[in-house]
């Protein structure tokens, strides 16, 4: 059997070495061999075993497995949703709907693996190539139709879904986020990019149009679905939040649709709308698309909310500046009271974004408390300053630590006041340093909101 985790290989397997961002499979062949391997698949180098040396061990093994699985996968249509923002949620709503519109659908991502009737955590976000075959062909086996992927910038850039085919890839937006990693821009666009270069001749292409870098992903080679408030093939109208969902309609080839979506804030119906679009090119009946989409919900840590008769949590994933901005905005249309954000940023990550997430939490919300969110390796307190460098606004207070930010945030509320606790959403830990310490922003929040 042909493998890649050298741990995992028995007497007369394969290995074949594959190059990663943290590890570079040809340092594990000797390992490999002392595990029984009887063959090895390299790009260099000269072994005591069979070895076969290849230009490209990751091409070959997409080759391999796209061969060895062709028949399995046939029938199984996969979905790729790329953007900064909102592709946890745009996946799971196309999990969640067409499952509850009869069509078996899987889903991949952020908060996990999961088929009809069980989920799993995962390690990445988009997995590597060898456990994302083997994720395909578990679906393919349990009969799914679909299954919607969160692809991210790091995963094309490494190659991870090299020789992957798509039915249907989206486009949700680009803003500031992993620069740390892809340096400019230009680069982190250029990534996300590689997705909408591998859609198949019968598949489509959906793009935000409203976000500045849409008219980019609009390639020729692509059936492409233009999406937005402007001119688009499927054209949002009429937008109206409340605490608790969002109405809008939705107008295609001359058909004007009134949708009620129970998960509020404008950015969720862009969500949404890569669901709707994906049921309608499917042939699905409409009517009972709409009907269904009354019975959604959010994944968990993407718009929680905690609330009692006076005052409300609400907690969000947001983590990007642009992020940050949407949902503070969408609140501040329909808040009653103050709207109050706590939120901070990651440490051995971007630093040139955390100004910018200071000045967008200020800018847009009554008060702010800033606190820790995963500083890793670096000093909180230095995290902070860099949020708080060159603020006009004073409405903030600093609190390094996140339980009790998050209590005296909660206490500091008055009736109809609403509270954002921004960063972690789903993640029920904090990293600090190496060590990962158990903390969840639900819990804390349900200990003061009574």
């Amino acid at each position: 059997m042909l493998k890649v985790n050298s741990k995992k290989i028995e007497q007369g397997d394969t290995f074949i070495a594959i190059k990663a961002a943290s590890r570079d499979g040809h340092d594990y062949i000797e390992d490999a061999i002392d595990h029984g391997a009887a063959c090895i698949i390299a790009e260099h180098g000269e072994y005591s075993v069979k070895t076969m040396i290849v230009p490209d061990t990751r091409t070959y093994l997409s080759n391999y497995l796209k061969e060895l699985y062709a028949d399995k996968l046939s029938k199984l249509k996969i979905v790729g949703i790329t953007g900064t923002n909102g592709k946890t949620t745009s996946c799971y709503l196309i999990y969640q709907l067409l499952n509850r519109l009869g069509v078996k659908a899987a889903y991949m991502g952020t908060i996990g693996f999961y088929l009809p009737e069980s989920n799993r955590p995962l390690a990445n976000t988009t997995p590597d190539l060898y456990d994302l075959y083997d994720m395909l062909v578990e679906a393919a086996n349990d009969e799914c139709e679909v299954i919607a992927m969160e692809v991210s910038s790091q995963a094309l850039d490494m190659r991870r879904l090299e020789g992957i085919k798509f039915d249907m890839v989206s486009f949700t937006n680009l803003t500031r986020e992993h620069l740390d990693y892809h340096k400019t821009m230009q680069e982190y666009e250029a990534a996300k990019l590689e997705l909408f270069k591998n859609v198949k001749k019968s598949g489509y292409a959906i793009i935000n149009m409203d976000d500045k870098y849409g008219k980019d992903f609009v390639l020729d080679a692509n059936k492409n679905i233009l999406l937005g408030q402007g001119k688009a093939d499927y054209k949002i109208s009429d937008i109206v939040l409340t605490n608790n969902h969002s109405t809008f309609k939705v107008s295609h080839d001359d058909e004007v649709r009134e949708v009620v979506l129970p998960i509020p804030g404008t950015y969720n119906i862009y969500n949404y709308m890569n669901a709707y679009i994906l049921c309608d090119k499917l042939g699905l009946d409409m009517d009972d698309v709409i009907s269904e989409t009354l019975n959604l919900t959010a994944p968990t840590g993407r718009y929680q909310i905690v609330k009692n008769d006076k005052i409300s949590v609400i907690i969000d994933y947001a983590h990007t500046p642009d992020a940050v901005e949407n949902i503070v905005k969408s609140v501040k249309e329909y808040a009653e009271g103050r709207v109050v954000t706590l939120v901070g940023c990651g440490g051995d990550r971007d630093k040139t974004k955390r100004p910018l997430m200071g000045k967008i939490a200020t800018d847009n919300s009554d008060y702010v408390f800033f606190t820790s969110d995963n500083p890793r390796t670096e000093d909180p307190n230095e995290i902070l300053n860099d949020i708080i460098q060159g603020l006009e606004k004073d409405n903030y207070e600093v609190i390094e630590d996140r339980k009790e930010a998050i209590k005296k945030a909660v206490n500091s509320l008055q009736d109809k006041d609403i509270l954002l606790v921004l960063g972690k959403g789903h993640e029920d830990y904090q990293i600090i340093g190496k060590d990962k310490f158990h903390l969840s922003d639900y819990e804390e929040v349900a200990k003061h909101v009574k």
